[in-house]
């Protein structure tokens, strides 16, 4: 039996410039990617 009762969660999309941000706050400022995800509310495996 699923957790969500059939009910499907809606995925976010992001803009390419959104993805642009995040990855540049990762490689320019050194923010660790488990804070980004936790912010951004994606997964580890996405990023």
């Amino acid at each position: 039996m699923s957790r969500n009762n059939g009910k499907k969660k809606a995925r976010r999309q992001c803009t390419p410039e959104e993805k642009a941000i995040i990855l540049r706050r990762h490689l320019v400022d050194k923010v660790a990617v488990s804070d980004l995800c936790d912010e951004y509310a994606i997964q580890p495996t996405l990023f």
